[in-house]
């Protein structure tokens, strides 16, 4: 997994928390989560992506403990009822979640901290060779929107970036084994996501595969005007859209089938104008 990316890959959110900011408390049982990872494989996922905690703006952080009690569980009933196959991957910023979920059938570690919050997660997925992806995010979830500010949002993110990208290859991380992610409202003003979005191919230009994860965030909602989550389905996939055409192989999203039509569309624009 990662390297070469022949196609974009749409990854399916399954939170399995009481409180996340659009979907909390719809998958935190298990038959729930795997009817819901079903769904989303028929509607064209590529990766399911399994958190046990909230990181909403405000959210207070989770034990390991508990997201293992959320996760593991469901892990283990998709690999046993849905698929033996599709890619997983376990969203979390603790080891001893990422090596719990692993050992129940995750592949994929996606780290909203960069390996910030617990080095050990990047000496794991160099021990185990699982795939990680390096999110940026300003502060903690719960500080994250308390007035962030940059210089050059671009530049300070891709610094940043650059900068775990660094950690993870002294931890033996293996380059093909490296996915990045500017985190769109992670610490970000609504113009710093906008800034974000204008400069995807800065991003890919770096030589590690994107991961774009706009779903239904709230910056959209005040260009919108709405105020529900659920009612930015459409937004959500003009971003995949504009991040096709950009460079970007991975859309993280609550909305598998439109997002996954978004995505093909833009992509057989994209794949003529190459011919041409």
């Amino acid at each position: 997994m990662f390297g070469h990316i022949d196609k974009p890959l749409i990854m399916g959110i399954l939170n399995v928390t009481p409180d996340s900011f659009s979907d909390g408390g719809q998958y935190s049982d298990v038959d729930a989560a795997v009817r819901q990872a079903r769904r989303m494989l028929d509607e064209g996922a590529d990766i399911i992506d399994i958190g046990g905690e909230s990181t909403r703006p405000g959210s207070e952080p989770v034990a390991a403990d508990a997201q293992i009690q959320r996760v593991v569980p469901v892990i283990a009933a998709i690999r046993r009822q849905v698929s033996a196959d599709i890619p997983i991957s376990i969203d979390t910023t603790l080891s001893a979640v990422a090596r719990a979920a692993l050992e129940a059938g995750a592949d994929i570690i996606n780290d909203i901290s960069a390996g910030r919050d617990d080095e050990a997660i990047l000496a794991l997925a160099a021990e185990t060779d699982a795939p990680i992806i390096l999110m940026h995010s300003q502060g903690t979830p719960k500080t994250m929107q308390d007035n962030p500010y940059y210089d050059d949002v671009v530049q300070d993110v891709l610094a940043a970036l650059y900068q775990q990208i660094d950690a993870a290859l002294k931890a033996g991380i293996k380059k093909k084994r490296i996915a990045i992610d500017p985190g769109i409202g992670f610490g970000k003003r609504k113009q710093d996501n906008l800034d974000l979005l204008a400069h995807l191919d800065a991003f890919v230009a770096a030589g590690y595969p994107v991961l774009l994860g706009t779903s239904r965030k709230r910056f959209m909602g005040t260009i919108c005007d709405v105020s529900e989550p659920s009612e930015l389905v459409i937004a959500t996939a003009v971003t995949t859209a504009l991040g096709i055409m950009a460079g970007v192989q991975m859309f993280r999203v609550h909305d598998v089938r439109e997002n996954r039509q978004a995505a093909d569309v833009a992509w057989a624009i994209k794949q003529s104008r190459q011919s041409l």
